[in-house]
């Protein structure tokens, strides 16, 4: 998808600069605002794959823009502000994160534009809707990151030389909290099955607290674009003897990579997206694999089904039935073991099946109650 961005995004942009301020320029394709958090839709992760999904669908249809709008603070008020205030430009606002959550009373308010809302569900005069009660011109999908974070964990475990492995989140989010719930089930799974003592190393002064007030643990980084803070907490694990680091934190996780190209031995997992490019470091390579979430897919189905006439609101948690969540294996992609991917594989099934149900934010279990 990298490579994909590459060939188009000169293009884009300068579609994206004619639609911004003049919805009339899209001629009959759609017009697409794409609204995200203060590390942009290059960010290299999350809202790069949603913009890919939402590039992917303007490079097959002529006549449709977009327009990329960050918002800079992300404070919650302030991104639904910043949605309020491209609503009437637009036919669909895609909306990359948890913080735009409250754009369900301005859908409410506004019929007429479509929304596509990831990693959340939206809230009506503060109260989160049930997958039963969708708004009809909002289409919401949270994903079962902790699958994906089990995969990481497994990877992790069955590859680290010192026996110690982190995580590094942004904010302790909910989708956040299940990457790292599942990473640190993927270690004790693994831990368990392999006769392995993995440890999982974790920093108290950046402890994670949840949206509920919960401390929650872990390696948090605090901000999603805040590269320096996460070069700090890398050198902090690398110092702890970390050697394989999940990175969960947005664009926060340069710092990580960073971190791990100056040290020796060292490997990341990325997150969201094969980040396998960033990993480069000379004649070698920092990626050991990355935990996927198929975002660019769901947002470029979504909006074809606005253009077929086919979009229907729902409030959907997109898992590994449905290829939503994984984690790369392809040869020249990731630096995994033969022995190590088929392990992983085999557990990918179980979890499936059902078999194996990884801790996440508010789904009853922790890393703590965690079994199979």
């Amino acid at each position: 998808m990298k490579k994909f961005l590459a060939l188009v995004l000169s293009s884009i942009m300068m579609v994206s600069l004619a639609a911004c301020g003049d919805a009339s320029d899209g001629g009959d394709g759609l017009k697409i605002a794409i609204v995200s958090s203060p590390s942009g839709v290059d960010d290299g992760s999350f809202n790069q794959d949603n913009y890919n999904g939402v590039l992917k669908f303007i490079a097959e249809n002529e006549g449709a823009t977009v327009n990329a709008i960050r918002e800079d603070s992300g404070d919650s008020a302030a991104a639904v502000l910043a949605v309020a205030e491209a609503v009437a430009d637009y036919d669909v606002i895609v909306c990359c994160g948890f913080q735009f959550a409250g754009i369900g009373d301005l859908a409410k308010d506004n019929p007429g534009t479509k929304f596509i809302l990831i990693d959340s569900w939206p809230t009506v005069e503060g109260t989160e809707l049930t997958a039963d009660a969708p708004l009809e011109n909002v289409y919401a999908a949270y994903y079962a990151e902790q699958e994906s974070g089990f995969y990481a964990g497994m990877a992790a475990a069955l590859t680290t030389k010192t026996g110690k492995v982190a995580v590094v989140n942004g904010i302790a989010f909910p989708s956040n909290v299940n990457y790292q719930y599942g990473f640190e089930c993927g270690v004790l799974y693994a831990n368990a099955t392999e006769n392995l003592n993995v440890e999982i190393v974790e920093l108290p002064s950046y402890a994670g607290t949840d949206v509920t007030g919960a401390n929650v643990g872990g390696n948090y980084v605090g901000d999603f674009s805040d590269e320096a803070t996460g070069k700090v907490v890398g050198e902090a694990l690398i110092a702890e003897g970390v050697d394989i680091i999940f990175v969960a934190a947005g664009a926060s996780g340069n710092g990580v990579f960073t971190a791990a190209k100056e040290a020796e031995g060292v490997m990341v997992i990325g997150c969201d997206v094969d980040q396998y490019d960033d990993g480069a470091n000379g004649n070698s390579n920092v990626v050991l694999t990355s935990g996927l979430k198929v975002m660019h897919d769901t947002v470029y189905n979504v909006l074809n089904d606005v253009k077929n006439g086919n979009f229907a609101g729902a409030n959907v948690t997109l898992t590994a039935t449905t290829d939503s969540t994984g984690y790369v294996s392809e040869s020249g992609r990731c630096q995994l073991s033969a022995d190590a991917i088929q392990k992983i594989n085999a557990a990918q099934a179980e979890l499936k099946a059902g078999k194996i149900v990884p801790a996440a934010n508010f789904n009853g279990i922790t890393p703590e109650t965690f079994t199979w």
